[in-house]
């Protein structure tokens, strides 16, 4: 597939060669929990667990029971898990003064006999400047590869839901590499502590460690020395990416430049790059047909209802209206002419959380990143793309668009979305001042 950037990267992409038949999707985060307590309880050789965060609740209890009870079935099995530094030693958002998930992971070892080391990965000084947020379990020869964190909404273990998407790729050179980076490039740094250990060091003592290790992964990659350049058939490359112009935020602009037909999109926050909506626009000049699928307000996982108390927090979902509501003005005839088409997530009280692109008939690109400034400048992150030339996976990425497109409602014009005086007296208060001390673009940066 041709590429309109000069420096391309994707025909440099080594990856690794997949069938089909190692490829499986999965509906719904109820089958994503029960899959991953499955190949959990089924390990025989490792257990690698990358999360921005394992809560503490019955969800979270459940991953981490599951966890030492396979390590005591199997002594000789590699356990780890990995989740943000910063993100665990902290409550929830707006639930006051609180010990976070740090101190539960301590109880948890000083309770067992069996041992789970869970790591804490500082990627910044300030969770507000970059979080862990790599995503993909590594369990044996299978990554279980998800943008879900592990607690009772995004593994739906009671009425309500995250959805997500949720993939199982069977490919032990695969395996291999995710697992070589989470060893090497990140538990083995000075900045990476135990949190399941009494007195983790403070992030202010490990200043010069952290500086050291994000400074590191700016220039970290899979190691993908066991794959092969594109050899015309299936195959997945994995991607990392950190801080301004990475390869991964490189690979996506290079995804959509490259879009010959239809392109689709998925994010939770609507709050898009520059140079993805520079990249859109061209792609939208030579005739693409594109949809971008977010979730309405109501359904992200900021959103508090105006009867509750307001929050900051609560603003967010907000902002990305007013951002979606710009986008789509500016779009109108496009979206008239049907070649552009903006989709609304909503089912109930649960919320929406898919991130990822179909590009053509060829890529898949799985990922947590949301597609925002914050995803392309501050956090760490990842992603596989999956190079399908001869459509063998046709069937079930149908199947997966599917499901995501049933509970969508398609803008048919931009005043179908909300402004500032439609919006809760609190919120609109607080949007107002923001706009008046022009910090609104800040928070567009950062949140």
């Amino acid at each position: 597939m041709p590429s309109l950037f000069k420096r391309s990267l994707l025909p440099k992409l080594r990856s690794f060669a997949l069938t089909a038949d190692a490829v499986t999707i999965l509906g719904s985060a109820d089958e994503f929990r029960r899959c991953l307590l499955e190949k959990i309880a089924q390990a025989t050789q490792r257990i690698y667990i990358v999360a921005l965060y394992l809560q503490q609740d019955e969800a979270g209890q459940e991953i981490l029971d599951a966890l030492h009870a396979a390590k005591t079935a199997r002594p000789t099995l590699d356990v780890v898990v990995v989740v943000d530094w910063l993100r665990a030693q902290r409550g929830l958002i707006g639930a006051g003064k609180q010990p976070g998930n740090a101190a539960w992971y301590q109880q948890e070892t000083r309770d067992r006999d069996s041992e789970v080391p869970i790591y804490g990965v500082p990627v910044q000084t300030r969770e507000l400047f970059g979080v862990l947020h790599l995503k993909g379990f590594v369990i044996d020869d299978c990554v279980v590869y998800s943008g879900a964190s592990l607690n009772n909404v995004y593994l739906h273990k009671f009425d309500k839901y995250r959805f997500d998407r949720y993939h199982v790729l069977r490919n032990s050179a695969l395996a291999d590499s995710m697992q070589h980076l989470i060893q090497h490039g990140l538990i083995a740094s000075k900045a990476v502590h135990r949190l399941d250990l009494p007195n983790p060091p403070t992030t202010r003592s490990l200043r010069n460690d952290i500086g050291d290790l994000r400074s590191r992964l700016k220039h970290a990659a899979y190691d993908t020395t066991a794959g092969t350049l594109p050899t015309g058939g299936l195959s997945v490359s994995p991607l990392l990416g950190v801080g301004k112009n990475n390869a991964l935020s490189r690979v996506i602009l290079e995804l959509i430049a490259c879009t010959q037909q239809q392109l689709t999109i998925c994010t939770p926050y609507f709050n898009l790059p520059l140079p993805v909506t520079r990249e859109i626009n061209r792609a939208l000049a030579r005739g693409v047909k594109i949809d971008i699928i977010v979730g309405d307000k109501t359904a992200n996982d900021f959103y508090i209802p105006p009867s509750e108390p307001f929050k900051v927090i609560a603003a967010l979902p907000y902002l990305y209206e007013i951002s979606l509501r710009r986008f789509a003005k500016r779009h109108q005839r496009m979206i008239d002419s049907g070649q552009l088409n903006l989709h609304l997530w909503r089912e109930g009280d649960n919320t929406y959380h898919l991130k990822g692109m179909w590009v053509d008939q060829r890529y898949t690109l799985l990922t947590g990143n949301n597609l925002n400034p914050r995803a392309f400048r501050l956090d760490l992150e990842n992603a596989l793309l999956i190079d399908d030339p001869h459509s063998e996976l046709m069937e079930p990425r149908r199947t997966e668009l599917t499901e995501i497109f049933r509970n969508t409602t398609r803008i048919e014009r931009y005043q179908q979305l909300e402004t500032l005086v439609d919006y809760p007296a609190a919120v609109g208060k607080f949007l107002r001042r923001v706009s008046r001390v022009r910090i609104e673009r800040l928070l567009y940066r950062i949140l």
